[in-house]
């Protein structure tokens, strides 16, 4: 019992002081001439239930995160958010702020039908936004 209530002790122990830190975490620069974007679908597309998006990003690379090597960061999927997380903190991960920490650079989205944002915002090892936030351009899709 008294090792369960240690290694309990231990893991409250880091979450506050991650939870103290979390607001405080460096942001990484953004290079100068960086660019996200949607290669599909685009802007005022009609498409059926599932869609499949596709990242595009320039002046950079794709890193996992957890990975700190300058000039890479990871792909955020921002679905029907009207603002862009506080830059101060790490970016949420919920339904509406999907995450693609592995590195990936596409996905598949089961939306329902009606109108939806998309915006992508990229993030650095810790989940960041860079500094100036690098994000693509919303773009609305239509779900048939």
């Amino acid at each position: 019992m008294k090792r369960t209530m240690t290694a309990l002790g231990l893991v409250l122990a880091a979450a506050g002081a991650a939870a103290q830190t979390a607001g405080t975490l460096p942001r990484s620069k953004a290079p100068e001439h960086a660019r996200l974007y949607f290669i599909s679908p685009k802007d005022g597309a009609t498409v059926g239930r599932d869609v499949t998006v596709r990242f595009g990003l320039e002046g950079m690379g794709v890193a996992p995160a957890g990975v700190d090597k300058a000039g890479t960061g990871h792909h955020h999927l921002l679905v029907d958010v009207k603002a862009l997380p506080p830059a101060d903190q790490p970016i949420p991960k919920d339904e509406h702020h999907l995450h693609f920490g592995n590195g990936q650079t596409e996905t598949v989205l089961h939306l329902a039908p009606g109108t939806h944002t998309l915006q992508l915002d990229l993030g650095d090892a810790n989940h960041m936004q860079f500094d100036p936030p690098l994000v693509s351009p919303k773009i609305t899709i239509r779900v048939k």
